[in-house]
């Protein structure tokens, strides 16, 4: 189990145990990807090894793939391969975009990133 928010003391994992040493997701995810845990992820928590459980509980409210790194505190490439097998498995599903012009990104994101890149 890695370090999180909600334990007390825990171990730490390397990544490629917690991917199988994996690199890759089966599914493509951007940074700004938002995931929602469904009904089916839900239903099987109990089955879920520890870190796929704690991103299915995350996912009950709509979370992007960088708030799910953050708040796990895992790598971005683990969590976006262990978000892509759980969208593979049906527990969590991309949540609809509002469409933007294929030409233009959306403003308040380029918004929050030139913010992020003040802050540092």
């Amino acid at each position: 189990m890695t370090s999180t928010d909600t334990g007390a003391s825990s171990f730490r994992v390397r990544p490629y145990l917690l991917t199988g040493g994996r690199t890759r997701s089966a599914v493509e995810l951007a940074l700004e990807t938002i995931v929602r845990s469904t009904p089916q992820g839900h239903s099987a928590l109990e089955s879920l090894g520890m870190e796929r459980k704690q991103i299915v509980s995350l996912c009950a409210e709509p979370q992007s793939l960088a708030e799910v790194s953050a708040h796990l505190r895992i790598h971005l490439q683990v969590a976006r391969v262990l978000l892509g097998d759980l969208i593979t498995e049906g527990h969590v599903a991309l949540q609809a975009a509002n469409a933007q012009p294929a030409d233009r990104p959306d403003l308040a994101l380029l918004e929050r990133v030139l913010d992020g890149l003040q802050a540092l």
